[in-house]
């Protein structure tokens, strides 16, 4: 099988510590300035909202916010990067999926920054645990990384994870199953007209349980 993994919210948690990433940012850019905890939360509630299903579905190529350019921003990247943690069992799962032979894909978008998702891969510790690692919106949207996958592997059955499954419609074929890995601080996002669009769809809550998914879409 080709089992292909989302980054952020599915096998890391880089979420918790983006109003700490921007603080330290605003102290390193802009030491002058008063209220950096106010202005690292407001800033936190402007990332949120571009993780909301309306902007996280990459139908087409990414935009790039103002906020989100120049070295403010690349440093609050770097600085997200080291307060990433890896969602429990990451590695461990990466591992074990490779050994049993699946072909073990990572499958996320491209930060605003070109070249900063494989960086924060890197960072992760994750990237080696990979057989490929495919990145969208930028280069190409999410329906030709699709496609892009298809062609380079084959038609075997894709097991697509990720913390929101929005965007999960309308991209994939008969042989994908989605899973939906539930992630609290994106799962407040979904809804069930959306759940409600998605064929074949599994939710798991710890990684772990993606074992359980092969097993039960695995031919007799």
């Amino acid at each position: 099988m080709i089992v292909a993994f989302d980054f952020d919210g599915t096998l890391v948690d880089s979420y918790s510590g983006i109003e700490e990433a921007f603080e330290r940012a605003l102290r390193r850019h802009y030491p002058w300035l008063p209220g950096k905890r106010l202005v690292a939360r407001f800033l936190t509630r402007v990332e949120m909202h571009f993780e909301r299903p309306q902007f996280g579905i990459h139908r087409g190529r990414i935009g790039v916010p103002n906020i989100f350019k120049g070295r403010f921003a690349k440093t609050w990247f770097e600085e997200r990067a080291k307060l990433t943690r890896p969602i429990e069992g990451a590695s461990e799962v990466l591992k074990r999926l490779r050994e049993e032979g699946h072909v073990v894909i990572s499958f996320s978008a491209e930060d605003f920054i070109p070249g900063m998702k494989e960086y924060r891969l890197k960072q992760s510790g994750l990237y080696e645990l990979f057989d490929d690692v495919i990145i969208f919106g930028r280069e190409m949207t999410i329906c030709e990384a699709f496609w892009f996958v298809r062609e380079k592997y084959g038609d075997e059955t894709f097991v697509w994870v990720d913390d929101k499954p929005w965007r999960f419609i309308g991209i994939g074929d008969e042989k994908t199953e989605y899973v939906w890995f539930y992630f609290p601080i994106t799962a407040r996002f979904v809804t069930e007209e959306i759940l409600a669009r998605i064929p074949h769809l599994h939710v798991i809550h710890d990684l772990w349980s993606i074992f359980d998914v092969i097993r039960n879409v695995s031919p007799p």
